[in-house]
């Protein structure tokens, strides 16, 4: 057996000299690049490796063979329920092919997001899933794009969900297909009065989806009595539901662009005196787990969140699965929220 380092620390020569291999051989049973070593030589090399208490430098593996066994995920929120069961889509696909996820929330921040791009060049992660509501117009574009090209480069594989910039890889959302199906459903239900909360319309997810269910209206013939852009969260949808009640405005229905802003909506009718789906129908999008739980429960479009992230993650790994041609559509989910008029 070979002597270790003078400080006690086992090296990689110590283990090639254990194993009775070069240095060279070694290296390539660990960082698994392209000129491969035969299986029983690797299990040599890890044999010894367990037995002197050798760990591998995950840097220096990631130099070797381009990229680390991680997935990098950039979420808008963690906190919020859309983005965490995106997470778990892509936590539960990397589990079942040995990848280790990283996460980072950068908000809706451009800044950030550069920010947090370029600090992940030295990670060199072998995948990068970007679940975040881009701008519609930024001057930011082009900046984020380049970090991602040369990410892309640099050996990592990249797929955004519902949005994007570039020629990457993406999961695309039918965020304006599933809003119109959801007004034609409410209008086929008696309602006719919308408020529609739209949230942030400089980004592009609630711009699609507040777009979308004004188009379903106008096929009908029928306008939103108002849309009212506000905070893209619960608080603001309830300061935007409240100074709408205040102001007089009396909708017989409010479509939220999210669920959490029609949590807040319903919060607000509440705190007005009045009663949500007896008084004022609510409507969301997305069908996180808390809009069941509430009562009466929240009429919404239903979107298969984990397997967007399982999908995405899928992706990067070799499987395309019609990523550009099938946008995943919602369900409308039609609840207690919204009962029939007459």
């Amino acid at each position: 057996m070979s002597k270790q380092g003078a400080a006690g620390t086992v090296t990689l020569a110590d283990v090639a000299a254990h194993a009775g291999v070069s240095l060279a051989t070694a290296s390539r049973a660990f960082n698994g690049s392209a000129r491969t070593v035969n299986a029983e030589m690797t299990e040599r090399v890890l044999a010894s490796a367990r037995e002197l208490g050798y760990s591998a430098n995950a840097q220096a593996q990631a130099v070797a063979r381009g990229s680390t066994r991680t997935v990098a995920v950039v979420l808008g929120d963690i906190a919020d329920p859309y983005f965490s069961s995106i997470a778990a889509g892509v936590i539960d696909e990397a589990a079942q092919n040995g990848l280790v996820v990283t996460m980072w929330a950068t908000g809706s921040s451009p800044d950030r997001l550069l920010s947090t791009l370029a600090a992940m060049r030295s990670q060199r992660p072998q995948a990068l899933i970007i679940a975040q509501s881009g701008q519609l117009q930024s001057e930011h574009e082009a900046p984020v794009t380049a970090e991602l090209t040369a990410l892309e480069r640099a050996g990592t594989a990249i797929c955004t969900i519902g949005s994007g910039s570039g020629s990457f890889l993406r999961v695309l959302v039918d965020n304006a297909g599933s809003t119109s199906a959801l007004a034609r459903a409410l209008v086929e239900r008696g309602y006719s009065r919308f408020l529609v909360l739209a949230g942030d319309q400089g980004l592009r997810t609630p711009s699609e989806r507040a777009g979308g269910f004004v188009a379903g209206l106008r096929s009908l013939d029928l306008e939103p009595l108002a849309v009212q852009a506000g905070g893209f969260s619960r608080s603001g949808a309830f300061a935007t539901m409240s100074a709408a009640l205040e102001s007089g405005l009396r909708p017989d229905c409010v479509f939220a662009v999210t669920d959490v802003m029609a949590l807040g909506a319903a919060a607000a009718i509440r705190a007005a005196g009045l009663e949500p789906g007896r008084d004022i129908g609510v409507a969301g999008f997305d069908d996180i787990d808390a809009v069941r739980d509430v009562s009466p429960a929240i009429t919404t479009v239903a979107i298969p969140l984990a397997e967007l992230g399982a999908r995405a993650l899928r992706a990067t790994l070799g499987s395309r699965e019609h990523l550009e041609t099938e946008a995943i559509a919602g369900v409308v989910m039609l609840r207690g929220s919204t009962p029939v008029r007459r």
